[in-house]
């Protein structure tokens, strides 16, 4: 059957045509005053679109259109957000630097709002906030992703309580995406090379404030039934389709960028899915500049910025032999890269002919600027991949932290926020920068902000009944059991959620181990508490689908059905009901397994106390005056007994602390100790995990280095490239010769403070030359592991040249008492590294 095509737009009338520019342009999803808009507009549309405007358009009515538009009361309103929005996108902005070039931020997901569901969870949801905030900052940086046919997956529960998963189809043209289109009006696509077949994709744009995200799209015509899969399914398929996927999101990505007219002068890479992308690079520059393989790395690294979220080493991307072997031509094409040469890009050990591909080990060694998301991650990280950088101490291995952080507009619910604007004044939302701004908390009643947390909490409760109602009838349920669903939770009983991922190691039964402890604080008849759980597991992992079975099981029990329950299909409009209505946040990892985690963050800000595990973010964030740790930041070699310890340690926090807390009421009735503890989380949080604080620290500490750093390469024909390239290959020729072969200690066994460390070193450079390393003094106090605690790096000063050796000298400082010690190493050397610290390429005395 030839089926002709075409698309069907709205009937919008004239004045009010800025609706359709607001509904797809994700500004909207952080402005609650541009959603009312659309609320006002039809509210039965808007809840039938399930809260998508794009889509809602196309269903509302003619005679809705016609009737607003003749309301002066709705177009002075639609004219107060537009106004709102044009001075938002066209103004000034935090970053005053030039335009021309641009970051591209690279992930495997985004998740921006509830209307464009191509995200499966936290790594999604912090790769919006980032995009959010980078409009905010007005960084020149543009996001680039796939556009997933199906999304992730709509979960469901059977009777028994088994999760259960559904994959509905996206209508891309009832969403907030738009074709790409070139000047001809034809859609702009590309291809790329993946193995045996050439894959066709279809580029498509999301306005996200004054940036745009890229997704693309390879369910179109020109691609084979196999290749029309590569974006069906986040996650989903095997090893296979997980490498089609890095290919086109890295490769392709780049691509997709090229086609649009961006130069992507400095790219990101958020976790190492798209890691492929610095192959690409290479080959652009080989090809266009004429560069050699090594001269194109030289250029690319500089410009390079990876984020690792993983902690532990079974969740970074590795593939097998096998399949590197089919795509490693296709993948290198035009680079001239032999086998070894990129297989050695992607392994810890290089010369480990075993040893798998690691996406995360390519994205490091391609990338000048590594972090993790959270100091204890950071930390984490070093241990992990210090084999990148042998015989580096763990201190300066080039792996630094910045801990994520959230998007308050688009967290924050609307009631606090019309709260907080009257009383942090109009800087709150014009200088989204200035976060001391959040020390004005102090100037909020007591009454006020209870009250309005009564409101939200009072909506959690009617949302709950609602969905719980819902899930019970797609289960067949029927009669008593549905008129309990509109009975349970209470809008005055102390509500915890625990909301997230079922990952074994979240462990979202630890609550349970002590069932008749939990009854008791269940069933309480004067202080009572209620629990709401959601989530997804993975549609693979059993064990975690096991975990919501039981919570399922347990709140099945008639005597505490009302008190707790868990709701399906966890997604960001549940998410925010969730961080504003609660009252604690729930989070117990395994530390240290939890890179960072940003929910606690979103429930914070909102005046929700978290009660966690002091692991990621929360290792960082907590004290007394603001939430609950659970223990003390203990790791355990055996989980059973962590287990054990960590949810007696729940349990006493609940009945000692939480519980008394939260019901010591004055004769107002308010609970003044916890409204304390409210105001000091939202102000400690707010100020400094909020996403405009993370951006900011990418922006000073990679962005604009490295943009400087492609200015600076690319200048006179890749002049600095071209160095460092003859650089490191004189050194990876002559790296064995080098040699320490004499230190000889001008000073005695025991010196005073103020003294003079006077040493000198012979050293052999084999044909390298004085210019090409940098010899160090590195000393400082002995550790109680035998190492140098912070040590000092001072330059040796090369002497003189005694037959085929080098004579350094050095007289430094002594400026503390105490057993010291001190070591001289060699490292390479030029003014065109970002950093010295290059694998493999460091000689200790």
């Amino acid at each position: 059957m030839n089926i002709i095509t075409y698309t069907v737009h709205p009937q919008i009338p004239e004045p009010l045509k800025p609706l359709q520019e607001l509904a797809h342009n994700l500004w909207l999803s952080w402005n609650y005053d541009a959603v009312m808009l659309f609320i006002r507009l039809d509210y039965d549309a808007w809840m039938r679109s399930h809260q998508n405007p794009a889509r809602m358009l196309g269903m509302v009515s003619q005679e809705a259109f016609e009737r607003q538009s003749t309301d002066d009361s709705y177009m002075a309103a639609l004219s107060a957000v537009y106004e709102r929005f044009s001075k938002y996108r066209d103004g000034e902005a935090w970053y005053t630097g030039s335009l021309k070039d641009t970051i591209a931020y690279f992930s495997m997901e985004y998740g921006m709002d509830v209307s464009l569901p191509i995200y499966s969870g936290g790594l999604g949801v912090l790769s919006g906030d980032h995009m959010k905030s980078a409009s905010d900052l007005g960084l020149p940086l543009v996001g680039v992703g796939l556009l997933y046919r199906q999304g992730y997956f709509v979960q469901y529960l059977n009777a028994d309580g088994f999760q259960q998963e559904s994959y509905p189809e996206n209508d891309w043209y009832s969403m907030p995406v738009e074709r790409c289109l070139d000047k001809k009006g034809e859609d702009v696509k590309i291809t790329v090379q993946m193995a045996d077949s050439i894959v066709a994709a279809r580029v498509w744009v999301v306005r996200v404030g004054r940036n745009s995200l890229y997704l693309l799209d390879t369910n179109i015509e020109e691609n084979s039934a196999e290749n029309r899969k590569i974006t069906a399914t986040l996650y989903g398929g095997s090893k296979e389709t997980r490498i089609r996927q890095e290919i086109l999101l890295g490769i392709g990505g780049i691509r997709a960028l090229r086609a649009v007219g961006i130069n992507p002068a400095v790219t990101h890479m958020n976790e190492g899915h798209s890691a492929f992308l610095g192959i690409e690079r290479i080959r652009e520059h080989m090809v266009n500049e004429g560069l050699s393989m090594q001269e194109a790395i030289q250029a690319v690294w500089p410009t390079n910025i990876f984020t690792t979220h993983t902690p532990v080493p079974a969740g970074n991307e590795r593939f097998a032999l096998d399949i590197m072997e089919k795509y490693y031509p296709s993948v290198t094409a035009g680079t001239g890269m032999t086998w070894d040469t990129f297989m050695a890009l992607g392994r810890e050990n290089p010369t480990d002919q075993l040893e798998h591909f690691c996406m995360t080990v390519l994205a490091l060694r391609l990338s000048a600027y590594n972090n993790g998301v959270s100091r204890l991650h950071g930390d984490i990280s070093q241990d992990m991949w210090a084999g990148v950088w042998p015989e580096l101490p763990k201190s300066e291995l080039p792996i630094t932290s910045i801990t994520n952080g959230v998007h308050v507009r688009s967290w924050l619910s609307h009631d606090l926020s019309d709260l907080l604007d009257r009383y942090f004044g109009p800087r709150f939302y014009d200088e989204p920068t200035h976060l001391d701004i959040w020390k004005r908390m102090d100037r909020i009643s007591d009454e006020e902000l209870w009250r309005t947390h009564e409101r939200r909490k009072s909506r959690l409760v009617s949302y709950s009944r609602q969905r719980l109602r819902r899930q019970l009838e797609n289960r067949g349920v029927s009669g008593s059991r549905l008129i309990q669903a509109d009975e349970v939770l209470s809008p005055y009983v102390l509500t915890i959620s625990f909301a997230r991922r079922f990952a074994t190691y979240k462990r979202g039964t630890l609550l349970f181990r002590d069932p008749e402890r939990l009854m008791k604080l269940l069933s309480d008849s004067e202080r009572p508490i209620q629990i709401i759980f959601a989530g997804k597991a993975h549609p693979h992992d059993i064990p975690g689908k096991n975990m919501i079975k039981e919570i399922v099981h347990f709140a099945n029990r008639p005597e505490v059905r009302s008190r707790i329950l868990f709701l399906e299909n966890y997604d960001m409009n549940m998410a925010k009901y969730l961080v504003s209505g609660s009252d604690v946040w729930l989070n117990t990892p395994r530390r240290p397994l939890e890179a960072s985690g940003t929910s606690g963050m979103k429930a914070a800000i909102n005046g929700v106390l978290n009660c966690s595990v002091l692991d990621g973010w929360w290792a960082e964030a907590y004290n007394p005056g603001i939430g609950w740790a659970i223990g003390n930041g203990e790791e355990y070699e055996d989980s059973e007994m962590q287990d054990e310890i960590e949810s007696k340690a729940l349990y006493n926090l609940l009945e000692q602390e939480i519980v008394p807390t939260y019901y010591d009421r004055g004769r107002d009735g308010l609970p003044r100790e916890w409204i304390k503890m409210m105001k000091a989380s939202m102000q400690e949080v707010g100020a400094d995990f909020s996403s405009i604080r993370m951006l900011r620290e990418y922006a000073e500490n990679f962005y604009i280095p490295a943009l400087e750093n492609f200015t600076r390469i690319s200048a006179d024909d890749y002049a600095a490239a071209k160095r460092v390239a003859a650089l490191t290959a004189r050194l990876e020729k002559e790296w064995g010769h080098v040699r320490i072969t004499e230190i000889q200690r001008k000073h005695g066994s025991a010196l005073n403070v103020g003294d003079k460390l006077t040493t000198e070193a012979l050293i052999e450079l084999g044909k390298l030359k004085p210019e090409d390393v940098r010899v160090e003094l590195y000393y400082g106090k002995i550790g109680s592991k035998g190492d140098i605690e912070n040590p000092v790096r001072i330059e040796m000063n090369m002497a003189k040249k005694e037959g085929e050796v080098y004579r350094y000298k050095i007289a430094a400082s002594i400026n503390e008492a105490g057993q010291q010690g001190y070591a001289v190493r060699v490292l390479p050397k030029s003014e065109d590294l970002v950093h010295e610290f290059l694998p493999g390429m460091v000689r200790w005395s």
